[in-house]
């Protein structure tokens, strides 16, 4: 369920898609500083464009190809529908610029925050549990989109998705109603204790301002139930896409039941091979109309952005042992092309995208 955050913060520092004149989306960087919320987000904006833009110096990205989109472009004329990123746990919304793209080139304006606590270089066990207060950094993006000058008249307000992923996904899961079960996933990594997650919070070891940092371990025994197991449920999302959720066997089956909005989970791997924390078949069973889909020959790492040659070779010349850029039977390339396909032909039968 978790990214090195190291190494995500080395290859994404530079916090930036390339820009290229003629590319029909634009991207846009935004703060959102809201007096009475205590966490400051930096926002990355993604949409459809007229084609100007900022011709930006290239991306040095080390590990990972990017993409490309015109910085600050003008937005296409139109109501667009929203739809919201919640990235990983240890990465960060430009992570996900990929997917980002496809679905603004589909008609989408896509809008991702950087979880204080949970992103990268800024990445701790103790915040990692603490859905709620990822669910509330989107309340408060969609809060401050609709009342910006710069999106209020671009976006449809009746369409609004959130596309989620690993722990992010479990933010999706919430944000449609599902509640956690603090019992079940103590349970989950006592008798799972090498799952990714439970060796973060037993790891001592954090990041802040890029360095790691050493903390003291976590004991999910600690972790404010109340909070925990709270609503989070935002009723103006109204589809929901979540690719590996976190969390996955210790939601609340009853608050499952009780959702009612259309909901697709997408685990990457072949049958028998996607990890208990991330298996999403029986979710989709207790959901009403939830679809499921399995990508084939991908695993976890799939849904990160295309390694550049010899990613793989410098990830391990720095330590690294998750394989991060290995590649599965197929290409990243194809997988990211299946995927997109998914999402985007989801969101279209859901949220019904074509300005």
């Amino acid at each position: 369920m978790r990214l090195k955050s190291l190494l995500i913060a080395l290859s994404l520092c530079t916090a930036a898609t390339a820009a290229i004149a003629a590319e029909p989306v634009g991207v846009r960087k935004i703060s959102v500083v809201i007096q009475d919320y205590p966490r400051p987000l930096a926002v990355t904006v993604w949409y459809p464009s007229k084609g100007d833009g900022q011709v930006d110096k290239p991306n040095y990205d080390r590990i990972f190809d990017t993409g490309s989109a015109a910085v600050n472009a003008t937005i296409r004329e139109g109501r667009f529908p929203l739809v919201l990123l919640s990235h990983g746990s240890g990465s960060r919304a430009e992570g996900m610029g990929w997917i980002a793209t496809e679905l603004a080139k589909a008609g989408y304006i896509v809008a991702g925050p950087n979880h204080p606590g949970t992103t990268s270089g800024d990445s701790t066990p103790a915040a990692t549990p603490k859905i709620w207060e990822r669910t509330q950094d989107i309340s408060v993006l969609i809060d401050a989109l609709a009342t910006d000058a710069r999106w209020q008249t671009s976006i449809d307000q009746k369409r609004i998705g959130i596309l989620g992923f690993s722990l992010g996904g479990s933010t999706a899961m919430e944000l449609a109603g599902a509640k956690g079960d603090l019992s079940a996933y103590t349970r989950y990594c006592d008798e799972n204790p090498g799952m990714m997650d439970c060796t973060w919070f037993a790891g001592g070891r954090g990041y802040a301002g890029g360095e790691q940092v050493e903390v003291a371990p976590l004991k999910l025994a600690d972790i404010d139930r109340a909070r925990f197991e709270q609503q989070n449920g935002d009723a103006r999302i109204t589809s929901v896409i979540a690719v590996d959720p976190g969390l996955a066997t210790t939601f609340q089956k009853a608050s499952l039941e009780g959702i009612d909005v259309p909901v697709t989970l997408i685990n990457l791997g072949s049958p028998g091979q996607v990890p208990m924390a991330v298996l999403s078949d029986q979710l989709a069973k207790d959901i009403p109309g939830a679809s499921y889909l399995q990508v084939a020959d991908a695993d976890h790492y799939s849904f990160l952005p295309v390694c550049k040659p010899g990613a793989s070779d410098f990830l391990k010349s720095v330590g690294e042992t998750d394989p991060i850029c290995e590649e599965t039977k197929r290409p990243r390339a194809d997988i990211h092309a299946e995927l997109g396909r998914l999402i985007v032909e989801a969101f279209g039968r859901t949220l019904q995208a074509g300005n």
